[in-house]
């Protein structure tokens, strides 16, 4: 098998020039310059160079030699090329699923600030339905996953992620934007818009029935941009998500704290089958960050 350290030092010589000079750039001494491609010769059959002169001359042998070598190193850059980028970028696009009241302002940020710090990052973004998340996490679909906490689920573990309170959507002039906060109790008798069944809708009607109010739902809608949306129509008051919801202020609504207070949460959530990669690492605490920066516009 051929010395790559003899190959190194025959490219070292036609890069430089001459065995002198090859030998002066990589610091060592021009014997061993010598020796070295004296050895390759003799692997090979053939002479390099052509002796007696100052300059490395190639044979005809050595020229159509050094084209193979040249060739063989290009397909090892391209390893190098490759393994570099495995190793800062991954595998492929970033796999992320994501809930929708995340999906329009703070995925995009953390997306953007990703490509800022890891120049060639490719991201995949979801947004399925909320069970949805949670099973392709499970099934290695999705490399990372932000959704509504759920039970039941193997192969994914999940830490809490970002939890705000709800508040209430109401159309502008309404007669509770006057008050600071809206309790469940002043709206009693109101049009309501409720949201989809689930954990979150089963919250605001237990509420209700704490307070011993009897909720007059005229409309459901799953999410909070179409509850919104009938709000400013005048269709009825939700109970919403904030971070969502503040992303509307092109709509005629207003925003007024809710009680009791009904706490949203979400988690993230990976798979347990694989550790994360720098990639996945570099982009979770990117989603820390800009969690953070959200929280303090409130």
């Amino acid at each position: 098998m051929m010395n790559p350290g003899h190959l190194d030092l025959f490219r070292a010589v036609l890069r430089h020039g001459g065995m002198t000079k090859a030998a002066d750039a990589l610091g060592i001494s021009q014997p061993h310059v010598s020796r070295a491609v004296a050895q390759l010769e003799a692997e090979l059959g053939f002479a390099l160079f052509i002796r007696g002169h100052g300059s490395a001359t190639p044979t005809i042998e050595g020229e159509a030699f050094a084209r193979e070598v040249e060739r063989t190193y290009a397909g090892l850059d391209h390893l190098r090329d490759a393994a570099r980028q495995i190793r800062e970028l991954g595998t492929g696009p970033l796999k992320v699923a994501c809930q929708p009241s995340l999906a329009a302002r703070l995925l995009p940020r953390a997306i953007r600030r990703l490509g800022m710090e890891c120049p060639g990052a490719r991201v995949a973004l979801h947004v399925p339905a909320p069970d949805t998340i949670w099973s392709w996490v499970a099934s290695g679909q999705c490399d990372l996953g932000i959704g509504r906490p759920r039970s039941g689920y193997v192969g994914v573990e999940n830490e809490p992620f970002l939890t705000v309170d709800a508040v209430c959507a109401l159309p502008i002039g309404h007669a509770l934007t006057e008050p600071p906060v809206v309790a469940v109790r002043d709206l009693a008798g109101e049009a309501l818009i409720a949201g989809a069944p689930g954990l979150f809708q089963q919250s605001v009607e237990a509420a209700f029935a704490e307070a011993a109010v009897e909720p007059r739902f005229v409309h459901m809608a799953q999410y909070t941009g179409a509850r919104c949306g009938l709000v400013a129509e005048g269709a009825g008051l939700a109970i919403v998500d904030p971070i969502p919801a503040r992303e509307l202020a092109h709509l005629p609504i207003v925003l007024r704290p809710f009680q009791p207070s009904l706490p949203i949460a979400s988690v993230m959530i990976r798979p347990t089958a694989r550790p994360p990669g720098r990639l996945v690492e570099q982009f979770i605490n990117i989603l820390k960050a800009e969690r953070e920066d959200i929280l303090a516009e409130r």
